[in-house]
């Protein structure tokens, strides 16, 4: 009953203000914890998690020598903490600087998303000169979780010398195709669905059936390269466009990541009024 009556007193003292000031408490907290989370910050912060629970037990327990000992450590810490964390601190000023904190997690700034469309499309026109047949993925808002888990796990920053070493030939990766989450390469070898569709080019192998078949059971962007011929293809919401060029596909990749609800036909329409109108 006691303990009853001081809960419902503390209830009546807190007002809306207080509960604005733990709510934004929380959310930053919360960020904090998404950008620690999977880093080396992450299992330093779990240290000096489990230091401070051993003082805080050690002091209930009157354990004088130990208390000390910890006392003195948590302060050599303290100073130590901006050397340690100084790779994650600066990232989480970047971060913030760009904005970042208050985006949805996963989603990309205008910086990433150029940085990924350079080194996709950068590996494409080598791959596509040198014929090396290849197939990107680009999740969208539909997860591709189960079709990740069948390839192997990369978990790496995308660039062009990644990716042309993934699909580079008689390579254990090469089969398969490569799935790409936020900027991140999460797996490669990745087995897809093929397309159900009875009426395609007899030109079209496999890669262009399986790009077809993941375009129409999610919203992903998917990028084919073509090992006999070497052209470039994008397939998105059940549509094929072929036989692109370097700008083309930087600008189908930019708007289909930017403007992820757009229709991929609306895109290709987009492009060809534009090609129209630059040779009147």
């Amino acid at each position: 009953m006691f303990l009853l009556t001081n809960v419902n007193s503390l209830i009546k003292t807190i007002g809306i203000l207080d509960v604005i000031d733990i709510l934004v408490v929380a959310y930053f907290l919360f960020r904090i914890y998404l950008m620690l989370k999977n880093t080396r910050a992450a299992v330093l912060v779990k240290g000096l998690l489990t230091l401070g629970a051993i003082m805080f037990i050690s002091r209930w327990l009157n354990l004088h020598v130990i208390s000390w000992v910890l006392e003195k450590s948590m302060t050599v810490l303290i100073v130590a903490l901006p050397i340690v964390f100084q790779p994650e601190l600066r990232r989480a000023l970047e971060q913030i600087g760009r904005g970042r904190l208050f985006r949805k997690q996963g989603e990309l700034d205008e910086y990433e998303v150029d940085e990924m469309v350079n080194s996709i499309t950068s590996a494409a026109v080598v791959m596509s000169r040198r014929k090396l047949g290849a197939l990107i993925v680009i999740e969208r808002e539909i997860g591709l979780e189960e079709r990740i888990e069948t390839g192997v796990a990369i978990d790496g920053l995308i660039s062009d010398s990644l990716l042309l070493n993934i699909f580079e030939k008689d390579t254990p990766l090469h089969d398969g195709a490569v799935i790409i989450r936020g900027n991140r390469i999460a797996a490669a070898s990745c087995l897809l669905p093929l397309t159900e569709m009875r009426n395609l080019s007899q030109e079209l192998g496999t890669r262009h059936r399986a790009a077809l078949g993941i375009s129409e059971q999610s919203d992903a962007v998917i990028l084919v390269v073509s090992e006999e011929s070497g052209t470039i293809s994008l397939a998105r919401n059940g549509t094929l466009q072929r036989y692109l060029t370097a700008d083309d596909v930087k600008e189908f990749l930019k708007a289909s990541i930017t403007r992820p609800k757009t229709d991929f036909k609306q895109i290709v329409k987009e492009k060809i009024r534009e090609y129209r109108g630059d040779n009147k």
